[in-house]
């Protein structure tokens, strides 16, 4: 077997780490292909960005996908993932919105935390203003569960905006409608957590503030929200009422409010539904208005969303619906677009989930690109703040990326590396979460337990962990913001997360139109 003892010590010295690589097997492949496929592929996108001339005109329309918790880390284990799910290597891949073609570093931070929460970082983005984690958009006047302080910091969001402009309006999320990145488009809260009626404190209904899932109902710009689809539904119905799908659960209002059905009592164009059957028999061209429930909580991670008993549809088949619905408005549109999953799994310590749900928000871009016009629609992909996920070893060119770190033997079999305990490690792994050891029933006289393939080829592996904690938490890096169409030039360098705001603002002209 040969030696890799050497490449622990890499950190000592790029110049004997680089030198060491250089005389594996798959170094030496490398090296021979430089010339030709990645020399050439270089020369290629040189001339492809050299051609590209900046689309300075004003947009129709305005996309906004938003994966929560796709940190860098994230897409670069996703693109690996994605190509190997196809039989290729995987990391000569791009995701599709990798391939569009201004990027920017977007700093997270909400205005009291150096590690942000997605209510106060999809806040920044929905309303231009930056603002305390846990609140949903509001400026940084309001604290916290204080309801009187939200009063008068109510800031107004892209939805709103574009409702009073004429435009179509639409919310699509994998997490439930009520939780904080969809919220933050359509609501305003001192709280993320006041998501029904029951969450809200003492007093605060009598002064004037209400749950998030009403103000998706009763929201009083233009005319209403046209479509929002995700999870949720159990924030929206009242307690005494059978849910349609778990018919031994029930809603969560004590209100004894039916929000969905008060959604249908608008018009006879307003729809509720709850399945994939009655999402696949929504025709387009009857200017229908959706709201679209298709789980009591959050809505199934892709890898487990065929099992779902009454079926639901996927991220991309609910962006496809989405455009087709919201395009016939002549106006334009504005749509948000969440991959609400990706975060969930990353708490779990759960990455075979996480980059499944990533992989899933790139089709859905890919749909909505190839839907939509590249001279009037600007499409933006960006993530609400970062996780602790981690990609590390020296593992060979396609090595399985929810694998162990792996390098290949004499004979040219992939062989795990062992870490100094003297068991392999995988890959990916987590600076914490529950995959800790200590987090486990485990005995530990021999340190940290020896993992099998089998253990960690299911999708239910937590990857180790280094500090012990029920939950994962989010990380503190930026996050990238990815671009295509009228506007998507403004978007380079570093920049503050509420900048997105901003540029949308200025594509759409949409304050402007909207009187403000």
């Amino acid at each position: 077997m040969l030696k890799y003892a050497a490449l622990l010590l890499c950190s000592a010295s790029l110049g004997a780490c680089a030198q060491t690589a250089a005389l594996t097997k798959s170094g030496q492949q490398a090296a021979a292909k430089t010339g030709d496929y990645w020399y050439d592929g270089a020369q290629t996108t040189l001339a492809e960005r050299k051609a590209i001339k900046a689309n300075k005109s004003k947009a129709k329309n305005v996309i906004l996908f938003v994966a929560d918790g796709m940190d860098p880390t994230t897409v670069a284990a996703a693109r690996i993932y994605d190509g190997q799910s196809r039989g290729e290597d995987g990391e000569e891949n791009l995701l599709s919105f990798e391939r569009f073609p201004y990027l920017a570093m977007s700093k997270t931070y909400n205005t009291d935390m150096q590690t942000p929460d997605s209510a106060g970082t999809m806040t920044a983005m929905a309303t231009g203003y930056k603002t305390k984690a846990g609140i949903i958009s509001l400026d940084n006047t309001a604290e916290r569960s204080d309801c009187a302080s939200s009063l008068e910091a109510h800031a107004p969001t892209i939805v709103e905006l574009a409702e009073r402009a004429g435009m179509a309006t639409g919310v699509v999320s994998t997490a439930r409608l009520t939780h904080a990145t969809p919220a933050a488009t359509y609501a305003h809260a001192a709280d993320r957590d006041w998501e029904n009626d029951t969450q809200l404190p003492d007093g605060a209904y009598e002064i004037g503030c209400r749950d998030i899932a009403s103000q998706l109902i009763d929201f009083e710009y233009g005319d209403g929200v046209d479509l929002a689809l995700g999870g949720g539904r159990s924030n929206f119905l009242p307690e005494d009422f059978a849910d349609p799908e778990d018919q031994d659960k029930s809603g969560a209002r004590k209100d004894g409010r039916n929000l969905a059905a008060e959604w249908m009592t608008k018009s006879n164009s307003h729809i509720f539904i709850w399945n994939e059957e009655q999402f696949n028999r929504i025709d387009p061209s009857t200017d229908p208005k959706i709201l679209g429930l298709f789980e009591r909580s959050h809505m199934k991670y892709e890898l487990d969303r065929p099992d779902d008993s009454d079926g639901e549809p996927s991220l991309e088949a609910m962006t496809k619906k989405a455009i087709e619905i919201l395009s016939r408005n002549e106006n334009g549109y504005v749509l948000v677009i969440e991959a609400g999953r990706v975060d969930h799994a990353h708490h779990g310590g759960n990455a075979a989930r996480a980059l499944a749900d990533t992989q899933e928000f790139a089709q859905a871009i890919a749909a909505a690109r190839a839907m939509t016009d590249q001279a009037d629609t600007l499409v933006i992909a960006t993530a609400d703040h970062g996780h602790t996920i981690s990609f590390a070893g020296y593992p060979a060119k396609g090595n399985d990326i929810l694998g162990f770190a792996a390098m290949p033997d004499d004979d040219g079999e992939l062989e795990p590396m062992k870490a100094l305990d003297g068991k392999p490690y995988t890959t990916l792994g987590y600076a914490n979460g529950p995959g800790a050891v200590f987090n486990k029933n485990v005995d530990l006289s021999d340190g940290r337990p020896a993992l099998d393939h089998d253990e960690i080829a299911h999708k239910d592996f937590q990857q180790q962990a280094l500090v012990p904690s029920y939950s994962e938490t989010h990380g503190g890096q930026d996050v990238t913001i990815y671009a295509s169409g009228p506007g998507a030039y403004l978007f380079g360098g570093v920049v503050e997360q509420n900048y997105i705001f901003h540029v949308i603002d200025d594509a759409l002209r949409l304050r402007s139109r909207a009187g403000e």
